[in-house]
């Protein structure tokens, strides 16, 4: 079975729409296992894929790195010096934080603004598909501990807030 990242794009485009939790596609190649936010996504390869074994079954692809299985992320810890009331809004996946809907537009939040539940706070790209992330604590940010355009991981904290 032939999976290209088109393919795959599409499995995780359709995933996203639909309100399957998990999928998982089995070959003699590859295990792929796909789920919703909040869960992880991994990949595992029974044998290395050789440069010769990828000209055999796709002679016009360019040899790809193995694949990794991510490991499951620590609980967000409340960092040093903060109090304990302290709420974070996570990143629900691997991607690139954006804190504004384009360059030259404002912000979604900042420092010191009051969010409520369902308010977009910032962009997560992932895959050249943005995905609004939208709050689900209302309250003041305290914090935001990510750069614009900076790259984040899997259940990375982006921000700090205050509830109220």
């Amino acid at each position: 079975m032939e999976l290209s990242v088109t393919d795959l794009r599409e499995l995780v485009t359709a995933l996203s729409q639909s309100d399957i939790v998990e999928l998982t596609l089995k070959s003699s190649d590859f295990e792929l296992t796909l789920r919703k936010p909040g869960a992880m996504v991994s990949v595992v390869a029974p044998a290395p894929v050789t440069p010769r074994s990828l000209e055999d079954t796709a002679p016009n692809n360019p040899p790809m790195a193995e694949p990794v299985a991510a490991s499951p992320p620590a609980p967000p810890a409340t960092p040093p010096g903060k109090g304990s009331d302290l709420l974070s809004i996570n990143s629900p996946m691997v991607g690139t934080f954006y804190r504004s809907p384009a360059p030259e537009e404002p912000a979604f939040v900042g420092v010191g603004d009051r969010i409520t539940s369902g308010q977009t706070v910032c962009i997560i790209e992932a895959m050249k598909l943005m995905n609004e992330l939208e709050a689900e604590i209302s309250g003041e940010i305290v914090e935001i501990l990510v750069e614009n355009a900076q790259p984040v991981e899997f259940g990375q904290t982006l921000m700090l807030v205050r509830p109220v």
